[in-house]
């Protein structure tokens, strides 16, 4: 990809897991320098997982998306600043009524910079004492990712009048909107 001077423009990837997958990807589709988001599953023991696979708990997957973004656009900062808004980074393998291993809070580190921003993230974040109970996110080296289905893809666009999507994802899109108004995509 090159900029409009004929330079290679720089991308980074990211790696986020926070409960359901089509969340993730609704939110951070709207943020302004996020190029692409893809669900898919990341941190397990079987190759080439399927949803229904990952769905009972037992292959240690988590539901995550890969965002691909433009550093000079939105830092790896701010993408934990949205991420730590959206989720509850505070329970164990559970995010609202969605409840086991695959649902865990996490975030798959690419390089040793994303790393220690996400450490210094999570430690800001406890001693502010922004949540009443202890950040449980694992940070760990970004494993193998798998691409979710494709009817996982754009799920909340494509379906916004599903009950799931009504009443959970909808819900973390307007907190998203209404908190970082000036980061939405135009």
């Amino acid at each position: 990809m090159t900029d409009t001077m004929g330079k290679t423009a720089v991308r980074e990837v990211a790696t986020l897991g926070g409960g359901c997958f089509w969340c993730l990807e609704a939110v951070f589709d709207g943020l302004a320098g996020v190029e692409s988001v893809e669900s898919g599953y990341c941190g397990g023991h079987l190759d080439n997982p399927t949803y229904e696979d990952i769905c009972g708990g037992d292959t240690g997957h988590a539901e995550v998306v890969r965002i691909t973004f433009d550093p000079a656009v939105v830092s790896y900062a701010d993408l934990l600043e949205v991420f730590f808004v959206i989720h509850d980074p505070t329970t164990l393998n559970a995010q609202g009524n969605d409840i086991g291993t695959q649902y865990r809070s996490a975030i798959y580190f690419h390089t040793p910079q994303q790393q220690a921003i996400a450490e210094t993230v999570i430690r800001n974040l406890t001693e502010g004492r922004v949540f009443s109970r202890p950040i449980v996110t694992e940070v760990t080296p970004a494993p193998h990712f798998y691409v979710a289905e494709p009817y996982h893809q754009e799920y909340f666009e494509n379906n916004p009048r599903q009950p799931y999507c009504q009443y959970v994802v909808a819900p973390k899109v307007a907190k998203f909107r209404a908190k970082f108004a000036a980061r939405i995509k135009k």
